[in-house]
């Protein structure tokens, strides 16, 4: 064994909670005590120095190379293996220009599309028909996907306590399910505010295909612009989207949904969320969500209490959103030769790996998903009790 291969085992021996067999030239190694939960097969050995500067962004590369492989399904493997995150390395000051990318609104609209962008079949391929990219929310384990969705939504739909006529504005509308629902549901009118034009494009055209254009409509707008659309509306929502707004605009972030809501009106934040504050993960950055950072559920709060914010409803959706990303895989495996053909393999191993490797993450409570219900200042006409 030379030094480069001696080096790499030492470096991993570190990842020994869960036993796993390491393969290096055709030689099997163990990590860990016990009978080996997963194997992994090392085609092209890495540099400990580039592990140290960012362990997930060498191995996360090397899975997609083809230089690292699974035996078997990826998802058990990274169940026992993603629980270990603290054991990573991340030298943020050798990455900082990815960790801490600009925040101002041309920057953040360039990592948004580049995310939301990638074209409308592809998400096709692997949504569900409600084309909800958020977690979904199972009430039985037989529930299909669709269904989990639809329940996500009237979870959401219920807990704003909608009344015919009322005003709804959605931050980070996404394709438009959550919104044409309301409309459809609870009869009122909604705006809907986006970064991605390919999302807006299909949200324009599922407007005019229900007949909704009196009642809903789709801005291309960013949240710090919120207040230009001169409206105060009694519900606002906003679904996976301040995982965008970065750590340092927050409070900004808060201050401009509170200056649309009136008085009293309620406010439901959807968002992953983690423990403690962290600058994130460097290969997510790079591949997946540019940009992105994970609220704490403690700096949300603490932000919410600051503005006048009242705290309504705290839920954990953590374990659905887990299930959700399995389904997603399950379908995307299912149109992964059509996947390859669109993009290259590289592409589907490395969307194969965000997708399993978030799944791990939320069952081993790395990250946690929440929904803050909270209204802006004093509201005492709602129900004393729960109403969902």
């Amino acid at each position: 064994m030379n030094l480069v291969d001696h080096e790499f085992l030492k470096y991993m021996s570190r990842f020994d909670d869960c036993p796993f067999t390491l393969v290096l030239h055709g030689e099997r190694h163990q990590i860990g005590q016990g009978e080996p939960a997963f194997s992994v097969v090392v085609r092209q050995i890495p540099k400990v120095k580039e592990l140290m500067t960012s362990t997930s962004l060498v191995l996360g590369e090397a899975y997609m190379d083809g230089d690292i492989q699974v035996e078997g399904e990826l998802y058990p493997a990274l169940r026992h293996f993603m629980g270990q995150m603290g054991k990573f390395s991340t030298d943020t000051k050798v990455l900082g220009k990815l960790m801490f990318s600009s925040m101002s609104k041309k920057n953040q609209k360039k990592e948004v599309c580049s995310h939301y962008n990638i074209g409308n079949e592809f998400y096709r391929l692997w949504l569900d028909e409600t084309l909800s990219y958020s977690c979904g929310y199972f009430q039985t384990e037989t529930n299909t996907l669709y269904e989990a969705q639809c329940q996500k939504a009237d979870r959401i739909l219920e807990k704003l306590y909608l009344k015919k006529g009322m005003t709804l504005c959605d931050i980070g509308c996404g394709w438009g399910y959550l919104l044409l629902r309301a409309a459809k549901r609870y009869q009122v009118q909604g705006v809907g505010i986006t970064l991605s034009e390919e999302q807006k494009k299909v949200f324009e055209e599922k407007i005019k295909e229900e007949h909704l254009e009196d009642v809903l409509r789709v801005e291309l707008l960013d949240y710090r612009d919120l207040p230009k659309l001169s409206r105060c509306f009694d519900r606002v929502v906003s679904v996976g989207m301040v995982e965008h707004v970065g750590r340092e605009n927050y409070g900004q972030y808060m201050e401009c949904v509170q200056q649309v809501l009136k008085p009293g009106g309620l406010f439901l934040l959807h968002f992953i969320s983690a423990l403690k504050e962290y600058p994130g993960d460097a290969w997510m950055k790079k591949y997946i969500f540019p940009g992105g950072v994970v609220p704490s559920l403690r700096e949300m709060l603490q932000i919410a209490g600051e503005l006048g914010y009242y705290t309504l409803d705290v839920e954990s959706l953590r374990r659905h959103y887990s299930q959700t990303l399995l389904r997603w895989n399950e379908n995307f495996q299912k149109h992964r030769s059509r996947i390859t053909e669109m993009f290259d393999e590289r592409f589907a191993r490395m969307w194969e790996l965000y997708l399993c490797s978030c799944a791990a993450t939320f069952m081993d409570g790395v990250i946690d998903l929440h929904q803050i219900l909270m209204s802006n200042g004093i509201n005492n006409e709602l129900p004393m009790v729960r109403w969902y």
